[in-house]
């Protein structure tokens, strides 16, 4: 987990796309998608419900541009008070419920964090968001890096790790190797994103984000 060079650093403002044409790029790209899903969005929501005790969405707090908190939303996919017994999802945990392992395959759980980015707290790209307490474990001029843009709901670490469960699942300790393995190479992705986004290469995420989960 390698910190940022200082002599890289004055070239993350003069690397990447417009922060104002990303945000119009983001609120017209989830008006439209809301407008189209709707139905699905409903009917994902009722199928949660009827599945399993417990409220539709799960909330959750988690890190965002600049280091502000906010709260996540995501269909529920695991039984209620899940997190007493941890924060990491490991292999074919018990606590996910019926209808969340087939939303978690699809990631058709993410859906309601359009939400998120209506209300500016994310971006349809950018890195993930995590909980406070990883977060805490970012060297300093990593942090700031990667803090400095949105959090998004994909980006080319949730593409390219995308069996990270089933990772987390064969391991001894989920623990230890999320933090000394898959965390550091999620921050390289997060690094580079945040030093180099375009608008076109957040369309190629968005398309290669879809291309993946139909093919799942």
């Amino acid at each position: 987990m390698s910190e940022l060079p200082d002599n890289l650093r004055p070239t993350l403002a003069a690397t990447h796309g417009s922060p104002l044409l990303k945000r119009l790029f983001d609120l017209i790209a989830v008006l439209a998608g809301l407008w189209l899903i709707w139905p699905l969005l409903l009917l994902i929501a009722l199928w949660v419900k009827l599945d399993s005790p417990g409220p539709v969405f799960f909330r959750q707090v988690r890190v965002g541009r600049g280091g502000q908190l906010f709260r996540i939303h995501k269909f529920r996919t695991m039984q209620i008070n899940a997190e007493a017994a941890g924060q990491l999802t490991v292999g074919a945990d018990a606590r996910v419920t019926r209808a969340g392992r087939l939303l978690r395959k699809t990631k058709l759980d993410e859906l309601p964090q359009l939400l998120d980015v209506l209300f500016g707290d994310m971006s349809l790209v950018g890195p993930r968001p995590e909980v406070p307490k990883y977060v805490a474990l970012y060297p300093a001029r990593v942090k700031e890096v990667v803090l400095s843009v949105r959090p998004g709901i994909t980006d080319w670490a949730s593409i390219r790790m995308i069996d990270e469960n089933e990772l987390l699942g064969k391991a001894a300790d989920a623990e230890k190797m999320y933090i000394e393995s898959i965390l550091p190479q999620k921050l390289d992705y997060y690094l580079q994103y945040a030093r180099s986004y375009t608008l076109w290469g957040d369309v190629q995420i968005i398309l290669a984000t879809l291309l993946k989960i139909v093919s799942r």
